[in-house]
């Protein structure tokens, strides 16, 4: 299993925290992409691919909302041109960065439409925009191999979106081994009935992690991305009874209290009212002997990637970049792939 690093961008520093990520021996790197609340991600992906040269590097993620899909496939060639292939396409129906000018995720439907649009750009096809031939025309310059698409998929709608589009899929539902087992097991089955080969589709998650001695400050800097992470589960048209108890509960409450104007944040309300045995459930948190059991159940799955998301706004600067250092040094050597 490979791990992988999620990161905000900051303004004047996303090629430091490249090279850092890299140094530390993670694979990769994935830069949210949310324009009003960090740098604009492909520019800062452009940076860290020249800061670089081993470090796999993409969104983490972006949308078709705020993207046309000529404009997004562009954008991940020239990243897989400048990086010498290093490029991953992660990407979601969209969240913060729709809600911040007022605009909603696109539904299911349309979002599998405009992904294949994406995939057909990327192979070099042409793509009919509304009877209109289009095709990125410079790529005929470009040698490199197409750029994965990775989808970031949460409900069982967008999972079989991702298992029809994908060729990454990156399941975000938490750190619960046998949840993710479970899940798992139907990702695997809707990519085979969609025709595919299983193994020709990368497995991954999406891991709120944080390594610290004392478990009280690791919840408490994780909270907030854990919230954040959990409510994706309570979207509309995801069913809650269908979630483990520990999910839906939380999923209940967020659904009716998550608060978009402190995205993120480990002291928003909705954070706050997190309580510790969901943390303990969704995230991995605490001291080594706790942290890097839960890591080796996961890699025991089979997956291919982890993303590890470290902290929360505000404090990301701290004890998430502490954790980050303490993961690629205590847990990486233990579940990484030879």
């Amino acid at each position: 299993m490979q791990l992988g690093a999620i990161a905000v961008p900051l303004p004047g520093r996303t090629a430091q925290i490249a090279q850092r990520i890299e140094a530390q021996g993670f694979a990769s790197l994935l830069l949210t992409d949310s324009q009003n609340l960090a740098p604009e991600a492909w520019s800062c992906l452009a940076l860290a691919a020249q800061a670089t040269t081993t470090l796999r590097l993409g969104t983490g993620v972006t949308n078709p909302i705020t993207r046309d899909s000529a404009l997004t496939a562009a954008s991940a060639l020239t990243l897989q041109v400048e990086s010498g292939g290093r490029a991953i396409l992660g990407i979601g129906r969209g969240d913060s960065s729709v809600q911040r000018i007022g605009r909603e995720s696109l539904p299911v439907a349309a979002f599998e439409r405009y992904v294949a649009k994406v995939r057909g750009y990327l192979h070099g096809e042409a793509v009919d925009r509304d009877g209109f031939e289009s095709r990125i025309e410079w790529q005929r310059d470009a040698s490199q191999p197409p750029v994965p698409i990775e989808i970031a998929a949460t409900g069982p709608r967008v999972l079989q979106v991702a298992a029809r589009q994908a060729d990454r899929i990156g399941l975000s539902i938490g750190a619960d081994a046998e949840y993710l087992a479970r899940t798992l097991d139907r990702v695997r089955g809707a990519v085979k009935k969609a025709g595919r080969e299983v193994d020709s589709v990368q497995y991954g998650a999406w891991v709120n992690a944080l390594i610290c001695d004392d478990p009280a400050a690791a919840r408490d800097e994780i909270r907030g991305i854990a919230a954040t992470f959990a409510r994706f589960s309570a979207f509309p048209g995801n069913d809650l009874e269908a979630l483990p108890g520990p999910l839906q509960r939380a999923a209940g409450k967020l659904r009716k209290t998550y608060d978009m104007a402190a995205h993120t944040r480990a002291d928003a309300k909705h954070a706050r009212e997190l309580d510790d045995e969901f943390l303990d459930w969704f995230a991995i948190t605490g001291p080594l002997d706790v942290v890097v059991p839960r890591f080796e159940k996961l890699a025991a799955l089979g997956l291919d990637f982890c993303h590890v998301v470290p902290g929360s706004a505000p404090g990301q600067l701290g004890l998430g970049a502490a954790s980050m250092e303490r993961v690629a040094k205590e847990v990486l050597p233990l579940v990484a792939d030879p």
